[in-house]
């Protein structure tokens, strides 16, 4: 299937504008669904229904969790149907097969009083505490994820307007604002941002290391996990949590379900709310101040 998967992963890139990520995440499914077929001696061709289940069973006695079988599945859905478009294939035996239900893990967020004070950890003295306040409100002033981030450059953040213009899956670009804490911390840590750069490098990212480069994706986990263990938490809790708890207050403050997707980047209301949690005593308030005749 290699002259199949070459021709899908330029169509992913030229035609779906898929980012590298995506990309790279359905070669490797799909190369090890070609290893799988290989060892069965079958093709893609002949590949059928029960193929593809036995291949989930193979994936489950591998001990793949049920969201990394989904995910595969979906992969394999979308390169058969890419097949059955070119005419490689006469149906697509993955669309008849169903996912594995999947288990309901409790997202970790924080609570209002618990971001409040974890927002208070990094210090104000040097230039890179400063950037780590400023990371810290940015995530959760906007909900941005994390290598939406990574990527801003200087021309996207607007403090006047409080503003910030994010390029998110599929390179599509999205506005989102900002508040007051998120503007007084940024522009405290962009006042000595010029103390990080080298004379000789013109770099255009927003936060940068301590040697003047952008920093990487594992570079903020770092920064993340660092005041979390100041925080002392009992529970994980990681750069996506920022994420859902922006979303949970949002909501929990009577935010329109809708507006909050578009404030994440979802395609789908679907995947927005999972992003959001509510607790009883919140639903009955937003109830009471909702409701015409609550």
């Amino acid at each position: 299937m290699t002259k199949e998967l070459a021709a899908f992963l330029a169509y992913l890139e030229h035609e779906r504008n898929a980012s590298s990520h995506t990309r790279l995440s359905y070669q490797i499914d799909l190369t090890q669904f070609a290893a799988f077929l290989k060892d069965k001696g079958s093709t893609v061709r002949s590949a059928d229904p029960i193929l593809i289940r036995a291949y989930l069973v193979h994936l489950h006695e591998q001990k793949h969790k049920k969201s990394t079988i989904s995910r595969k599945l979906a992969a394999l859905r979308s390169f058969f149907q890419f097949c059955l478009r070119k005419g490689w294939v006469e149906d697509n035996p993955a669309k008849v097969v169903t996912s594995p239900r999947p288990d309901q893990p409790v997202s970790s967020f924080l609570s209002e009083q618990e971001m409040a004070e974890f927002l208070d950890l990094p210090p104000s003295r040097s230039v890179l505490d400063l950037r780590d306040r400023a990371i810290l409100e940015s995530f959760y002033a906007t909900g941005i994820r994390l290598a939406e981030l990574v990527g801003l450059n200087l021309e996207d953040v607007g403090l006047e307007e409080r503003l910030v213009k994010v390029r998110g899956k599929g390179k599509k670009e999205r506005i989102v604002p900002f508040g007051r804490k998120a503007e007084d911390s940024l522009r405290a840590y962009l006042s000595r941002r010029d103390d990080l750069l080298r004379q000789d490098v013109n770099e255009t990212a927003v936060f940068l290391s301590n040697r003047g480069t952008r920093l990487t994706p594992r570079s903020v986990e770092r920064i993340v996990d660092k005041y979390l263990r100041r925080a002392a938490l009992k529970r994980r809790i990681s750069p996506h949590s920022l994420r859902h708890s922006f979303a949970s207050h949002l909501l929990g403050r009577g935010a329109d379900l809708r507006a909050i997707q578009e404030l994440l980047g979802h395609e789908s209301l679907a995947t927005t709310q999972k992003y959001t949690h509510l607790d009883l005593q919140q639903l009955l308030e937003t109830h009471r101040k909702s409701h015409p005749r609550s």
